[in-house]
């Protein structure tokens, strides 16, 4: 086992002589400890998003400026772009690969794997994970994974470009269009790594939270961040194999001459050998996996905005238990949804209809929690730190986008914006910008946990309030021309008259979108400059109550040097008075969990 990095190589001392002198590689690359591969995924998904967000900027400005020459297209996409003008199949391609890498490599990777990693050992009190191995091969499948994906952008005849979703027949004949061959190939083994690697972190996670809490440490006593956490991997591990079923009958499709999504199709007046399978199977497995991936995304950051509201109102969270029963909620019922992705497949509308009631009583636990965030913001003593800016954003986009989300859970409505701008700002609302919001919240939040230093607090607003606006002014015009009927996916729209009038729009979006690439510089600046020359960090820097901010600001192998501690009560014991209006603990707002009941004081976990 290792110990992670810390800025004194006598902290070998506290190891308890657990094991030999470790070198750089057993400390910083093939490392067994939690808090070590917590940054590993931390850096790799920030590196992976850096990609995702410069091609999305790539393709918004074909979508501004159709058929311009950009001196930049040309340096970065070199045969893709002659004389700086886009090809159509590098947009299709792009776009698929930002897809991709942001809702698997950034927003579930990153967000999960960095967070699950650092937190489920320090806040249910154990020394490690259950299995230090398989939390370091996790992460290297992972990276191994981010490696092929990314190589997969530089095979010549160009990455897969069949839409993140990648549906037959595109992505099953190899000779379809350039990307369907090898770079499709490619993507499919990326993924099929990835979710081997997604599987190993979640039993891993699962195992961790029911076999190792601390004494003291029930199931009521979680901190919400736990529970989702914990509920999230439970959600992985019931889905992502049906999508690596999907993935490997596709394989069987395109390299062994199978017919499991393929029937009666021509091409070019050739007709092929395939018969009997369908399309719209695939679109089955893929969304199975594909609609609890959206909570997989979403859950962590609501578990992280659930604990930094709270510490940053000083007050309880409102409603812990109808909390923890929300989650469990969206865990089931996100399994039984799937099919609102697919109204316009030629579905029996019967089975639309019972699709479209799981849609709607899916909204039912998601507005609990927003109700709940918003009861615990009320009358609190607010501290405005830019976690918190970020976990309320959070809130506000998670609303905004929720309620599109009632309009195309809705079978009748949906058909008319099926496939438009409309979906994709609700889905890039709902899932990606409340996604990356807790992503960032997390970032803010742990990040003197992490690296023992604070980050600059001025920059970080710099940062919430310009990625705040340009959010919304990327998404929110993006509704309205996905109203007037602007197709998804098209590379210009120059040859519909009909669509002239939102050339302006565009426009906007665009420049909204570039903006805020720009200020995520200032992010990745603070970011890096504070790991090295950031203010030292105390140990409770936000006087928290979870288990975390008990332990010593240097790393240590085991986290905690002596006993781990006792946990004696729920982890909101915020602004907590006595029957004399005192507090607790006199002179402070905050009564840790590792802190005894006093004579006559009632727990709380409502």
């Amino acid at each position: 086992m290792s110990a992670t990095a810390t800025a004194h190589a006598g902290d070998q001392e506290h190891d308890h002589g657990h094991h030999h002198k470790e070198t750089f590689i057993s400390k910083y690359i093939f490392s067994y400890d939690h808090k070590m591969i917590s940054k590993q995924y931390l850096i790799t998904g920030l590196f992976m998003g850096f990609i995702g967000i410069l091609m999305s900027l790539l393709f918004r400005m074909q979508l501004a400026w159709p058929s311009e020459s950009f001196k930049i297209f040309e340096v970065l996409l070199g045969k893709w772009a002659p004389e700086g003008v886009m090809d159509p199949n590098i947009y299709l391609a792009l776009v698929t690969i930002h897809g991709t890498i942001m809702v698997f490599f950034v927003l579930t990777a990153g967000l999960s794997g960095t967070f699950s990693n650092l937190l489920i050992p320090l806040q249910i009190g154990a020394r490690d994970m259950a299995s230090g191995f398989m939390n370091m091969l996790s992460y290297w499948l992972f990276f191994i994974s981010s490696v092929i994906m990314v190589a997969s952008i530089f095979v010549e005849a160009g990455p897969a470009a069949a839409g993140w979703t990648i549906y037959p027949p595109l992505s099953a004949l190899p000779q379809a269009q350039g990307g369907s061959g090898l770079g499709m190939t490619l993507w499919l083994v990326s993924m099929a790594i990835f979710i081997a690697s997604s599987l190993l972190g979640s039993l891993n996670y699962i195992v961790t939270v029911l076999n190792l809490r601390t004494k003291g440490m029930s199931m009521t006593r979680l901190p919400l961040t736990m529970w989702a956490l914990f509920i999230t991997a439970v959600i992985g591990v019931v889905s992502f194999p049906v999508l690596f079923s999907a993935a490997l009958l596709l394989i069987f499709d395109r390299s062994f001459g199978t017919s499991f999504f393929l029937s009666d199709i021509f091409i070019q007046g050739e007709v092929l050998h395939h018969q009997g399978g369908s399309p719209v199977l695939f679109e089955h497995l893929f969304w199975f996996l594909g609609h609890p991936e959206v909570y997989i995304v979403l859950l962590p950051a609501l578990g992280i905005t659930s604990e930094i509201i709270a510490t940053n109102s000083r007050k309880p969270i409102f409603g812990y238990r109808a909390m923890v029963a929300s989650i469990l909620a969206i865990a089931f019922l996100s399994t039984i949804v799937w099919g609102h992705h697919m109204f316009v497949s030629g579905m029996n509308p019967f089975l639309g209809s019972v699709f479209t009631f799981t849609t709607l009583l899916i909204a039912i636990p998601s507005a609990v929690k927003a109700f709940n965030y918003i009861t615990t913001l009320w009358k609190g003593n607010l501290q405005m730190n830019p976690a918190m800016l970020f976990s309320i954003g959070l809130v506000s986009t998670f609303i905004t986008g929720g309620l599109t989300g009632i309009i195309l859970g809705d079978s009748t409505l949906d058909i008319n914006v099926h496939d438009t701008y409309f979906v994709v700002a609700h889905f890039h609302l709902v899932m990606g910008i409340s996604a990356i919001y807790g992503f960032l919240a997390g970032v803010y939040h742990w990040f003197p946990k992490m690296y023992g230093r604070m980050m600059n607090k001025n920059l970080g607003y710099v940062h919430f309030w310009v990625t705040a606006v340009c959010a919304y002014g990327i998404f929110f015009p993006m509704h309205f021309v996905g109203m007037a009927g602007l197709p998804r996916r098209y590379y210009t729209n120059t040859n519909f008259p009909i669509f002239d009038d939102l050339m302006d729009i565009n426009v906007v979006m665009t420049v909204f979108a570039l903006i805020a690439g720009a200020v995520q510089l200032v992010f990745l600046y603070n970011f890096f400059y504070s790991i090295f020359y950031g203010e030292k960090a105390p140990r409770n820097p936000w006087k928290a109550n979870t288990l975390e901010w008990t332990t010593p600001v240097e790393h240590i192998h085991g986290n905690w040097p002596g006993e781990i501690p006792e946990v004696h009560r729920w982890a909101y014991d915020y602004s907590k008075t006595n029957e004399n209006g005192e507090y607790v603990i006199p002179g402070q707002d905050f009564v840790p969990q590792t802190v005894p009941l006093q004579e006559g004081e009632e727990e709380l976990n409502h």
